[in-house]
């Protein structure tokens, strides 16, 4: 997945106002971007996976109406129908 962006330096802002050192606070923000690069989808990998599941679903759809189609055809050559 691609990075989600995230603002570090707010977090490091915010745990500093709250108390933690600086050198801390970074950690924290540190190890936050990194959890969440490998975890968060962003927007461009939710599209991709979207296009990759369109496709899927229009495969799928194709094999229904043929396999519909071959259906059909046994079944009126079975009971003889039209001819």
């Amino acid at each position: 997945m691609s990075a989600a962006a995230l603002d570090t330096l707010s977090i490091v802002r915010k745990l500093t106002d709250a108390g933690f050192e600086r050198d801390k606070a970074e950690a924290v923000a540190d190890a936050v971007g990194g959890a969440m690069a490998d975890t968060v989808a962003t927007k461009a990998d939710v599209e991709v996976a979207a296009e990759k599941l369109r496709a899927d679903m229009l495969k799928a759809a194709i094999g229904i109406v043929f396999a519909n189609a071959g259906l059909t055809f046994a079944i009126v050559k079975t009971v003889g129908i039209g001819g």
